[in-house]
């Protein structure tokens, strides 16, 4: 018998894929379903979202049978598009949010499956090994550039939906926030959509900026990284909420679930130690639903405003929560009122002075520790004598004793810590 020819071979190899081509036609749908099961079980983003599984379903059937036409017909491979159904589910995964990489991982899972049948079932269908390896050869050539020519155009079109869809999905955003911050009626699972969070749980509130003036390449990117940590210090159980308001300053809420947990200070401030110094927060206290969504919203802002009033060098985070940020916030609201109140309560302690100061901070802590001087000594790092002295003299600067206007003392003594020359007289 006369041997046969490479050219015999290659021709009954596509034999050979054009009748493996006829059984994915008519396997189709047992097919798609052995691969849905594969790419729905691998797909951790996509458990539960019915809606995006029936699309994943859609573009795993739509594109065997585009492959079956292409190996019956021997169909020019670069000529094709992608399927609607196909990239109808790249749209779906950017409007979710999901990764595209999700995307092309999913492309590669079925290339494999269906490699794994379609080779199994040339050696099946041609006893000749020789004709069989060159089919299977032939074929794996042909999905990689299947799969290369339509993962390219459904990840274009993936990028192309996401841009879209996060440029109007920030205007509605925007509308959202802007309306449940208003006070204004908003209906939950709307708001839900299109903040892309639940609001049936606890948040806390943050709001971030650069120091004025902002260093060159501090922006928003190292803002929201900022927000990330404070998330994961806060125990945050999703991503965080990021709102852009500027170029140097944002909004923030972090999820925390059913339970508000405890908010470790240290903890918070420690987290920011690997963002950029340049970078303040505020933050409000945890609360539950639409109105603690708001309301921790509202104590960061007020906290975030005591810190623009303080001392030139604020602390990294301000902490709604802290009662002194608390009160000396409500007399920040008028500093006129809180400028009279000092200068009535302190009289000569009320000097914008570095003696004065260290009068003033020995007094608030004595007061603090009830008047005691050795507990105040150990705080302060000073002998007892040296305190005694020290709260003499801060009482003979004050021209009246401390049980005289007791709590305005301790209010004025706070206003000057936290507000400095904004309610002091210049020494």
């Amino acid at each position: 018998m006369a041997a046969r020819t490479s050219e015999e071979t290659q021709k009954q190899a596509r034999t050979l894929i054009a009748d493996v081509g006829v059984d994915l036609g008519a396997q189709l749908s047992a097919l798609t379903s052995r691969l849905y099961e594969v790419l729905a079980a691998a797909g951790e983003e996509m458990a539960g979202d019915r809606q995006l599984l029936d699309v994943l379903y859609a573009s795993i059937e739509s594109n065997l049978a585009m492959l079956a036409q292409v190996m019956r017909y021997d169909t020019r491979v670069d000529d094709l598009v992608a399927p609607p159904a196909a990239r109808e589910f790249a749209r779906r995964l950017a409007q979710r949010g999901i990764s595209s990489n999700t995307l092309v991982r999913a492309y590669r899972l079925g290339q494999q499956a269906l490699m794994d049948w379609a080779l199994g079932e040339c050696v099946v269908r041609s006893p000749d090994l020789e004709v069989a390896y060159r089919a299977s050869r032939d074929f794996t050539e042909l999905t990689f550039r299947y799969i290369d020519t339509i993962s390219e155009q459904v990840v274009l079109e993936y990028e192309s939906e996401r841009e879209r869809w996060m440029a109007n999905r920030n205007t509605l955003r925007a509308a959202m926030l802007i309306g449940i911050l208003a006070n204004e009626r908003v209906d939950l699972v709307s708001a839900e959509q299109a903040l892309g969070c639940r609001l049936r749980q606890n948040h806390v509130g943050f709001t971030l900026w650069v120091a004025e003036p902002a260093p060159a390449g501090v922006n928003l990117l190292e803002l929201e990284r900022c927000l990330q940590s404070l998330a994961k210090a806060a125990g945050g159980r999703a991503d965080p909420l990021f709102f852009p308001r500027d170029q140097s300053s944002a909004w923030g809420w972090v999820q925390l679930g059913r339970e508000p947990g405890t908010m470790d200070l240290e903890r918070l401030v420690a987290s920011m130690s690997d963002t950029d110094p340049h970078v303040f927060a505020a933050m409000g206290f945890p609360a539950a639903g639409l109105d603690g969504f708001r309301h921790t919203h509202l104590e960061a802002r007020r906290a975030q405003d005591l810190a623009h009033a303080t001392r030139p060098v604020a602390c990294r985070l301000t902490s709604y929560a802290d009662p002194e940020v608390r009160m000396v916030a409500l007399l920040a609201t008028d500093l006129d009122s809180a400028r009279r109140m000092v200068a009535r309560s302190l009289g000569r302690l009320a000097v914008d002075s570095e003696p004065a100061a260290r009068l003033r901070e020995t007094l608030l802590t004595f007061l603090n520790q009830n008047g005691s001087y050795t507990a105040t000594a150990d705080l302060v790092y000073l002998h007892k004598n040296t305190v005694k002295y020290r709260v003499d003299k801060a009482i003979e600067e004050r021209g009246r004793p401390l049980d005289v206007d007791h709590m305005e003392l301790e209010l004025a003594l706070l206003a000057c810590r936290w507000l400095g020359s904004a309610v002091m007289r210049n020494g």
